[in-house]
């Protein structure tokens, strides 16, 4: 058991010195399903699994860009409130729709690039056995993905629009103090 948990410290410890290098991180993840593509490519086989990996990447890609709270299951919340004989909301300007609420990830980052390694690392793995080079036509997988991955974005897009947020840091990074440079 000492053994156990001497390895599990070590994995712990080589994660938290990877965890600042966001974008070294990043382009050894796209480094590593350049290998797994390839592997594909020149293997011709284990389509599924390549379709299960790219599925459950586009899982962690919409949770990545969902708010934690989601506003409209508070919105939903609240009208349940109302019709069961709750208080109506004031129409005077409430501290949720006024106050500045910082964009809070359903799924961060750091966890988003840890699972996408990890399912990379065993996506790779199992095109080294024979068990799971299931004969299917890739063709309509690839289809049936992009297919999925336009109405799912569509959906998230317009989410995001009609609920007004961002998922992402653009424009200028504010500055205080004596900071100016």
């Amino acid at each position: 058991m000492n053994t156990l948990s001497k390895y599990q410290r070590l994995y712990q410890q080589q994660l938290d010195r990877w965890t600042p290098h966001v974008l070294q991180r990043w382009l050894a993840l796209a480094g590593l399903v350049a290998v797994f593509f390839l592997r594909i490519v020149f293997a011709q086989g284990w389509y599924i699994v390549c379709y299960a990996l790219a599925i459950y990447l586009l899982n962690l890609l919409l949770a990545f860009l969902q708010p934690k709270f989601d506003p409209s299951l508070e919105e939903d919340l609240l009208a349940d409130e109302i019709e069961e004989g709750g208080d109506v909301p004031s129409p005077l300007p409430s501290q949720r729709d006024d106050e500045f609420r910082p964009f809070v990830r359903r799924l961060p980052e750091w966890q988003f690039w840890l699972s996408s390694t990890k399912a990379t690392l065993i996506a790779l793995f199992c095109t080294f056995s024979e068990v799971f080079d299931v004969p299917v036509y890739w063709p309509i997988l690839v289809v049936y993905f992009f297919v999925l991955f336009a109405l799912t974005m569509r959906k998230q897009i317009q989410h995001m629009i009609k609920y007004k947020y961002v998922p992402f840091d653009i424009g200028r990074k504010a500055r205080y103090g004596n900071a100016a440079r």
